[in-house]
């Protein structure tokens, strides 16, 4: 029982369990769920369709997750994944050949190169001029969205590129690329924040500002790469999406993805208020998503429900993670202790009178 107490302490039980549960929902309404057939050396299934389409969430998750330990939050991600996928497909379109290597890769190379150029004006806004970070991120969300229609012409952009396919749509040694892009900016955020300093210098910006400031830590600077890496990473996973339909659209690529992203995040264990954070409890909270999207399709929830069916899941969830809800909750459960110099009968009746 004590384990169990334990456990349920840990930030990321209630996640891990609320995933289990949804696994085991769709096992029960689909047996072949954790099935994976091989054809023609790919790997197919329900288990790698959540990592594949989980994957652009998980990278925009994933530079989310050090804004907010930096008491921050970035709005404008949607829009950088517009702006990257509208980018990378026009210079595509205009390539004599399509299929060329190089041309692809100069698109891929100049379209984070905007991203990243975005990240540093969020960066340049908040930490030198000193704008809150809601307000400087929701300057670019409302333009970038306009910057992209700009660069798609208010066009859906078609390429028919196959390096360029195989970004978002591919298969890289039997997994989908995504899959392995996504694992790789994993890999290399935790080796960045965990193997070097940044790390505690972001938590140490974020959990208290001021004593980091008389430490002689230079928050400017960790603001601004903190900014450019959450673009960059939504950057890349605009070019995900775009690459995987082989199109980029202004309007409706990366739409209110910052929500689902934040949403991660928390999920994950981070706070809002910065300090400690977990990149490990962003993949789940983004993996949790993601099957939440996925059960919902499989139960056959209306369309137009399939939004308040999520809002509620994620609501009970956080509800349930917070240590303060399940405290009252439990408080509220136990029956009041007898007072003293009366007798335990008088004390319980006097409970069920009050319940």
């Amino acid at each position: 029982m004590t384990v169990l107490r334990s456990l349920a302490r840990h930030r990321l039980f209630w996640p891990a369990a609320v995933m289990a549960v949804l696994l085991a929902l769709n096992v029960a309404l689909t047996p072949s769920f954790f099935s994976i057939q091989v054809r023609d050396g790919h790997l197919y299934g329900s288990l790698i369709d959540i990592l594949r389409f989980g994957a652009p969430l998980i990278l925009v998750a994933l530079g989310m997750t050090l804004v907010v330990a930096t008491r921050g939050i970035d709005l404008s991600v949607g829009s950088v994944v517009a702006i990257s996928g509208a980018v990378a497909c026009l210079w595509i379109s205009e390539l004599p050949e399509q299929n060329s290597v190089a041309g692809v890769l100069a698109a891929l190379g100049i379209a984070l190169g905007v991203a990243l150029v975005l990240g540093l004006w969020n960066g340049f806004l908040v930490s030198v001029i000193g704008i809150q970070p809601i307000i400087a991120t929701l300057i670019l969300m409302v333009a970038g969205r306009g910057l992209a229609q700009l660069v798609t012409g208010g066009q859906i952009i078609t390429v028919n590129s196959g390096p360029y396919r195989l970004l978002g749509g591919g298969y890289w040694f039997g997994l989908p690329a995504s899959i392995i892009v996504a694992l790789g900016m994993v890999a290399a955020a935790a080796l960045l924040v965990r193997r070097s300093a940044l790390g505690m210098l972001v938590e140490s910006v974020g959990g208290n500002p001021e004593a980091s400031r008389l430490a002689g830590i230079r928050s400017r600077r960790i603001l601004v790469v903190v900014y450019a890496w959450c673009a960059l990473c939504a950057g890349l996973a605009g070019l995900m999406i775009s690459s995987n339909v082989s199109s980029a659209d202004g309007n409706n690529a990366g739409l209110w993805i910052e929500l689902d992203a934040i949403l991660a995040v928390v999920l994950g264990g981070t706070l809002l208020s910065g300090g400690r954070f977990s990149l490990g409890g962003t993949v789940l909270g983004a993996l949790l998503i993601q099957t939440l999207t996925t059960t919902v399709y499989t139960l056959g929830i209306p369309p137009e429900s399939t939004l308040l069916f999520k809002a509620l899941v994620v609501t009970a969830v956080c509800l349930i993670q917070s240590p303060a809800f399940r405290a009252r909750l439990s408080r509220r459960r136990r029956p009041p202790a007898p007072t003293a110099g009366r007798s335990q009968r008088d004390a319980a009746t006097e409970a069920e009178v009050t319940a």
